[in-house]
């Protein structure tokens, strides 16, 4: 038995991570396929959706969420308005929105829909092989069961990590969620070294990924600190510490620490857009919990 056992899920927004959760719940066999109620405008979507994992498909969001225990938000944080007018007067008691909105907090989500038990996630793109981690949080109103479901469907994208503080989940967005960025980023970098030093292409991007996923791997399974794994390669004199001292000289820490305050910063930025346009709607909420980004020191 698992929390998902006969529970109905409806995505609405049927993109990338949903899709992502839609093979991961079936890959781990913890819904059948008829479970599953997928809604998206575009014909074609729809199609590609229904042919590969054979769910139910609908182009209305009101057909999908009817009936559904769980409804996964999966639309541009833009389309919130919108989609969330659309559902919310049809949402019921008992049913959990689960939002992987990047920067949608509670209060907006719960403003716009109308709805109080929401569940703010942060997935990561790794997720479409079962290896992301997601962050999340729920409102007090969710139930111990609809939490249970949370955790069930998101642990079918990799490791998942609960939090009783809201914006743990904008700080995740920067680290975790935006994290793939930076890690493609360094990946293109050390490619493009590679291939000044004079390797062909092909085999210079073979070296950095097998050489990125080794070390990630060496670093997950030894439990070591980073400092301790760097200086286990770094030698006297050596080519390593010749490379750090370079690295250091180009204020890669401070660059990297910069870009991950830059994602948070944008984070909160597009939550509070969000819950301004739910205060500027004639049924908006009256008061809505604070959203202030702690105090960079």
């Amino acid at each position: 038995m698992t929390p998902l056992d006969g529970k109905t899920i409806a995505t609405v927004g049927s993109g990338v991570m949903a899709e992502a959760m839609i093979a991961g719940l079936l890959r781990g066999e913890l819904v059948a396929p008829d479970q599953i109620v997928a809604s998206h405008p575009r014909p074609e979507r729809r199609d590609h959706l229904r042919t590969e994992y054979g769910i139910r498909v609908v182009g209305d969001n009101l057909e999908a969420i009817d009936g559904a225990d769980v409804v996964l938000l999966g639309i541009k944080p833009q389309m919130l308005a919108k989609v969330g007018r659309e559902i919310g007067p049809r949402l019921r008691k008992g049913q959990v929105v689960l939002s992987v909105l990047a920067g949608a907090t509670t209060a907006a989500l719960t403003g716009t829909l109308g709805h109080d038990q929401v569940i703010r996630a942060m997935p990561n793109t790794p997720a479409r092989l079962g290896k992301g981690v997601t962050v999340w949080y729920a409102t007090p109103q969710t139930t111990a069961e609809q939490r249970a479901q949370a955790a069930a469907l998101l642990d079918a994208l990799g490791i998942q990590i609960e939090v009783d503080d809201e914006k743990m989940v904008a700080m995740a967005t920067a680290v975790s969620g935006t994290g793939p960025t930076y890690v493609f980023l360094v990946m293109e970098a050390l490619i493009d070294a590679a291939v000044h030093l004079g390797f062909p292409r092909h085999l210079a991007h073979d070296l950095v990924v097998e050489t990125l996923e080794g070390s990630t791997l060496f670093a997950k399974q030894s439990g070591m600190h980073p400092a301790e794994l760097r200086n286990m390669v770094t030698s006297p004199g050596g080519t390593s510490a010749a490379a750090l001292h370079e690295l250091e000289s180009g204020r890669l820490r401070t660059v990297l620490s910069e870009a991950v305050w830059a994602a948070f910063r944008r984070t909160v930025e597009l939550g509070d857009q969000l819950e301004a346009s739910v205060s500027r709607t004639p049924d908006g909420p009256a008061g809505r919990p604070s959203t202030e980004a702690p105090k960079r020191s």
